[in-house]
């Protein structure tokens, strides 16, 4: 067979020329390749078609419409949207196609415009990515949806962009955009645009009065603002707690409350990287016995021990966000007292992050546990609100140090006020537990976030906590102690234990 045309992506999508067309069609027929879209074919005879387009949608765009800007909320989604939707400006010599091109995983949007400027930043296959100034002018252009997504960005997406990027580069970088939207107003014929970009940039500055449709523009011009995509977070954790409310466990009554109390806080540091012995520990907590080349750590494990016992008096719940962080403060202030160097029960004043992890901006703080505590007030009590209350802390990471240990106090204060078991988290369920955090995070997993403490309450239920010894034999018969990341992680008693 002849192939002369132009090969992409290891020949995975080839356009045919009229020399070679008849043979791709007989390789159609043999099932040697497959069939796109007019002029175009795939080798690849396994995966689905709308995989194999969006992986190569560049390519494929420049043959429909060559030397084409990327544009409008395409330059936001970085190329097609969730649905397909791929918005390219062919400039004044281009086609005037009015309907969408659509083969499968990808529906090109044609509109006419003047093509790449200055500004514009060239891409692969002779296309070009519109400017982030052109991009927001071009957004606040009206436009509506016809058989998928909008092709601009909403008014309330656009000014939430605009608040993200007060939040995160301050206000010299909306007013370097707003003076370049000027400038550029007058060569994409948007000077109206320009003229309302300006008065929602000025309403963000609090110098303008542009009436604010986007919660998150609202509050960073009322001075409370928050970290939006957390609040995401948040509704979507939400949302899978109210769908599948994880089972209550109430407390038993023969459980020695001290007992769980200890091993709650020794696990609770052991996280973190504050390792003793299990005999050290007791020393620590039950005699006052501080080893003198570790005095700091020693401190930890009893101010998180002393967090929890006795129970009645840290089983307070906040019924405001500003009761939270009234209450996170006062307990971080104990958590802490050992360590003056921490700023114990001061909220943080720079950024702080763990490995790929970057937390709430600490000007977002207060802002976000405003936002984010609805969601919580909007759950039944017990295990759903617990899960969502040591998620909430855990990702606006507050304080400078002790954020993990103050979570999970405040999970297990949840619980005990609801009469349910508490939970512990073992040093062989660590890994489960971080990666459980990060995958919410990262990925939306909130289904493994439930699981994952769902398991834990499940365990720690299952441990006999009456007694010093049988609750230690049972810890070290399940894997609770064990340090290996890549062990198994701990096992329910079997019923011997």
């Amino acid at each position: 067979m002849a192939r002369t045309n132009r090969r992409l992506s290891d020949g995975e999508i080839v356009f045919t020329t009229r020399d070679d067309s008849d043979a791709w069609q007989r390789a159609i027929a043999r099932g040697e390749a497959r069939r796109i879209g007019r002029g175009i074919v795939t080798t690849n005879r396994s995966a689905p078609l709308d995989k194999v387009v969006r992986r190569n949608w560049s390519p494929i765009a420049a043959h429909y419409a060559p030397g084409a800007t990327v544009v409008d909320r395409s330059f936001f989604d970085g190329g097609p949207a969730d649905d397909g939707t791929l918005v390219l400006d062919v400039g004044p010599g281009g086609s005037r196609r009015t309907r969408p091109i659509e083969i499968p995983g990808l529906r090109i949007v044609i509109r006419v415009g003047p093509g790449p400027i200055a500004g514009d930043v060239p891409f692969t296959d002779g296309l070009h990515f519109s400017g982030q100034t052109r991009a927001y002018l071009d957004n606040l252009r009206p436009a509506r949806a016809r058989g998928g997504v909008r092709r601009t960005l909403s008014r309330p997406e656009l000014e939430e962009r605009l608040a993200r990027i007060l939040t995160t580069s301050g206000e010299p970088a909306l007013g370097h955009l707003r003076d370049d939207a000027r400038s550029l107003a007058q060569q994409l014929d948007a000077e109206q645009e320009a003229v309302e970009l300006d008065r929602i940039i000025g309403s963000l500055f609090g110098t303008k009065d542009a009436l604010l449709q986007s919660r998150a523009a609202r509050a960073m011009r009322d001075g409370v603002a928050f970290d939006d995509r957390r609040i995401e977070l948040f509704a979507l954790l939400q949302q899978a707690l109210l769908a599948q409310p994880p089972v209550q466990r109430l407390a038993r009554p023969s459980d020695d409350p001290e007992l769980l109390a200890f091993y709650e806080s020794y696990f609770s540091n052991y996280i973190e990287g504050t390792r003793f012995t299990v005999s050290e520990a007791k020393m620590i907590v039950f005699d006052g016995v501080v080893p003198p080349t570790r005095p700091d750590d020693a401190h930890d494990i009893r101010s998180t021990y002393e967090l929890i016992y006795p129970p009645e008096d840290h089983t307070r719940r906040p019924r405001t966000s500003d009761e939270l962080i009234e209450l996170l403060q006062q307990r971080h202030r104990i958590l802490l007292a050992g360590r003056p160097d921490k700023n114990p029960g001061m909220l943080k004043e720079v950024n702080n992050q763990a490995g790929a992890t970057v937390f709430v901006d600490w000007k977002l703080v207060r802002g976000t546990f405003r936002e984010g505590f609805r969601f919580y007030l909007g759950l039944p009590e017990g295990l759903p609100r617990a899960i969502f209350i040591m998620f909430l802390i855990a990702e606006v990471h507050p304080f400078e140090d002790g954020n993990g240990r103050i979570a999970r106090v405040f999970m297990n204060a949840e619980l005990t006020a609801s009469g349910q078991q508490r939970i512990i988290i073992p040093t062989g369920y660590r890994q489960n537990y971080l990666n459980a955090l990060s995958g919410m995070t990262h990925n939306d997993h909130a289904g493994g976030l439930i699981r994952m403490l769902d398991f834990a309450h499940r365990y720690s239920i299952a441990i006999d906590w009456s007694t010093h010894d049988r609750a230690e034999r049972m810890l070290r018969a399940t894997g609770a102690f064990d340090e290996d990341p890549a062990a198994a992680r701990i096992r329910l008693p079997e019923p011997w234990d």
